[in-house]
Protein backbone atom coordinates (compact mmCIF):
# COMPACT_ATOMS: atom_id res chain seq x y z
CA UNK A 1 0.00 0.00 0.00
CA UNK A 2 1.22 3.32 -0.87
CA UNK A 3 1.23 5.90 1.85
CA UNK A 4 2.39 8.81 -0.10
CA UNK A 5 0.63 12.02 0.58
CA UNK A 6 -1.38 13.54 -1.96
CA UNK A 7 -1.83 17.72 -2.88
CA UNK A 8 -5.15 19.16 -2.28
CA UNK A 9 -6.15 19.63 -5.54
CA UNK A 10 -5.35 15.94 -6.50
CA UNK A 11 -7.27 14.74 -3.82
CA UNK A 12 -10.47 16.96 -4.88
CA UNK A 13 -10.47 16.24 -8.49
CA UNK A 14 -9.91 12.14 -7.48
CA UNK A 15 -12.77 12.52 -5.16
CA UNK A 16 -14.95 14.68 -7.54
CA UNK A 17 -14.12 12.25 -10.86
CA UNK A 18 -15.03 8.92 -8.09
CA UNK A 19 -18.03 10.60 -7.07
CA UNK A 20 -19.23 11.65 -10.50
CA UNK A 21 -18.51 8.10 -11.35
CA UNK A 22 -20.41 6.65 -9.14
CA UNK A 23 -23.70 9.00 -9.75
CA UNK A 24 -23.36 8.09 -13.53
CA UNK A 25 -23.21 4.35 -12.58
CA UNK A 26 -26.08 4.85 -10.63
CA UNK A 27 -28.24 6.51 -12.39
CA UNK A 28 -27.56 3.64 -15.47
CA UNK A 29 -28.78 1.18 -13.01
CA UNK A 30 -31.38 2.79 -12.00
CA UNK A 31 -32.85 2.87 -15.70
CA UNK A 32 -32.46 -0.54 -15.94
CA UNK A 33 -34.71 -1.21 -13.35
CA UNK A 34 -37.37 1.82 -13.74
CA UNK A 35 -37.53 1.89 -17.62
CA UNK A 36 -40.09 0.00 -19.28
CA UNK A 37 -39.22 -1.61 -22.97
CA UNK A 38 -36.01 -3.37 -24.00
CA UNK A 39 -34.44 -0.61 -26.05
CA UNK A 40 -34.51 2.50 -23.26
CA UNK A 41 -33.24 -0.03 -20.94
CA UNK A 42 -30.33 -1.04 -23.63
CA UNK A 43 -29.56 2.81 -23.94
CA UNK A 44 -29.13 3.97 -20.25
CA UNK A 45 -26.92 1.32 -18.70
CA UNK A 46 -24.69 0.94 -21.89
CA UNK A 47 -24.47 5.01 -21.81
CA UNK A 48 -24.36 5.50 -18.02
CA UNK A 49 -21.69 2.69 -16.99
CA UNK A 50 -19.89 3.34 -19.70
CA UNK A 51 -19.29 7.26 -18.40
CA UNK A 52 -19.11 5.80 -14.67
CA UNK A 53 -16.83 3.94 -15.39
CA UNK A 54 -14.75 5.59 -17.71
CA UNK A 55 -14.83 8.53 -15.16
CA UNK A 56 -13.71 6.48 -12.39
CA UNK A 57 -10.92 5.00 -14.73
CA UNK A 58 -9.86 8.93 -15.30
CA UNK A 59 -9.37 8.98 -11.62
CA UNK A 60 -7.40 5.92 -10.86
CA UNK A 61 -5.18 6.68 -13.37
CA UNK A 62 -4.44 10.78 -11.78
CA UNK A 63 -3.81 9.12 -8.44
CA UNK A 64 -1.58 6.71 -10.24
CA UNK A 65 0.06 9.01 -11.80
CA UNK A 66 0.78 11.47 -8.85
CA UNK A 67 1.74 8.71 -6.47
CA UNK A 68 4.25 7.34 -8.64
CA UNK A 69 5.51 10.21 -10.58
CA UNK A 70 5.12 8.97 -13.65
CA UNK A 71 2.52 8.57 -16.38
CA UNK A 72 0.11 5.78 -15.84
CA UNK A 73 -1.75 4.19 -18.87
CA UNK A 74 -2.64 0.75 -17.61
CA UNK A 75 -6.61 2.92 -17.27
CA UNK A 76 -5.81 4.23 -20.48
CA UNK A 77 -5.91 1.20 -22.42
CA UNK A 78 -8.73 0.00 -20.09
CA UNK A 79 -11.00 3.03 -20.98
CA UNK A 80 -10.13 2.35 -24.58
CA UNK A 81 -11.50 -1.46 -24.38
CA UNK A 82 -14.49 -0.44 -23.19
CA UNK A 83 -15.65 2.43 -24.79
CA UNK A 84 -15.30 0.32 -27.74
CA UNK A 85 -16.56 -2.63 -26.84
CA UNK A 86 -19.98 -1.52 -24.83
CA UNK A 87 -21.50 0.55 -28.16
CA UNK A 88 -20.82 -2.64 -30.10
CA UNK A 89 -22.36 -4.95 -27.99
CA UNK A 90 -25.36 -2.87 -27.40
CA UNK A 91 -25.65 -2.53 -30.99
CA UNK A 92 -25.38 -6.04 -31.54
CA UNK A 93 -28.28 -6.51 -29.22
CA UNK A 94 -30.68 -3.80 -30.60
CA UNK A 95 -30.43 -5.64 -33.84
CA UNK A 96 -30.77 -9.24 -32.66
CA UNK A 97 -34.30 -7.52 -30.92
CA UNK A 98 -34.95 -5.74 -33.73
CA UNK A 99 -34.79 -9.43 -35.71
CA UNK A 100 -36.94 -10.98 -32.92
CA UNK A 101 -39.58 -8.92 -33.33
CA UNK A 102 -39.21 -7.02 -29.78
CA UNK A 103 -41.80 -4.22 -29.57
CA UNK A 104 -41.05 -0.76 -28.92
CA UNK A 105 -42.89 0.78 -26.24
CA UNK A 106 -41.75 4.23 -25.37
CA UNK A 107 -43.43 6.02 -28.10
CA UNK A 108 -40.84 6.25 -30.80
CA UNK A 109 -41.82 5.37 -34.43
CA UNK A 110 -40.74 2.14 -35.40
CA UNK A 111 -39.03 1.67 -38.91
CA UNK A 112 -39.95 -0.41 -41.20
Amino acid sequence: MLNAELPLIAEVVISVLMVTGGLFAFLGSLGLVKLRDFYSRLHTPTKGTTLGVGTILIASSIFHTVTSGRLSLHEVLVSFFLFITAPVGAQLLARAAVRRGIPNISGAPEKK
